[in-house]
């Protein structure tokens, strides 16, 4: 079952209430939402995909972020199988993603935000992946090819 820790961020912002109005300054900044929330919201979707065990497991897009984000998810939800991870030079997940912005009415993506979000990913997201590729946990990809070639690759 496939989870996206970005699309239960923007359905909450979309609501209007206020933690959805609190969370689109966050993510507007580039910032990180904090573990409680983003845990609460992706516990919420595992419980919502049906009754326990229905789901094969979950591909949860975009989490971890930060390697408390990790930790807790393991020690208060589900161990992780691995991580998944799409290298992507920075040139390139930048005109990706500012093409993305023209369509997708996201207050992220203009160059700035993308840019403070490539820093934030240095910073504090990177750690993740070493983290579990020290554990034998990460499978990388090279995320410049086609979508094709990368779907290929994934599905080794």
């Amino acid at each position: 079952c496939h989870l996206s820790a970005g699309d239960r961020l923007r359905a909450e912002v979309a609501s209007g209430s206020p933690l959805g109005e609190s969370l689109k300054a966050t993510m507007a900044a580039g910032q990180l939402v904090s573990n409680d929330i983003i845990l609460k919201l992706l516990k919420n979707a595992m419980r919502a995909a049906g009754p326990e065990g229905a789901a094969k497991g979950f591909l949860i897009d975009g989490f971890p972020r930060e390697l408390g984000q990790a930790e807790t998810f393991e020690g208060t939800v589900a161990p992780c199988d691995f991580v998944l991870y799409f290298e992507c030079s920075e040139e390139v997940m930048e005109q990706r993603l500012l093409k993305r912005g023209e369509t997708s009415g996201r207050s992220d993506g203009n160059a700035d935000s993308i840019r403070k979000r490539f820093k934030t990913f240095l910073d504090v997201s990177m750690p993740v992946i070493d983290h579990y590729e020290a554990k034998g946990k990460a499978r990388k990809v090279s995320a410049e090819q086609s979508p094709e070639e990368v779907f290929a690759e994934v599905e080794k």
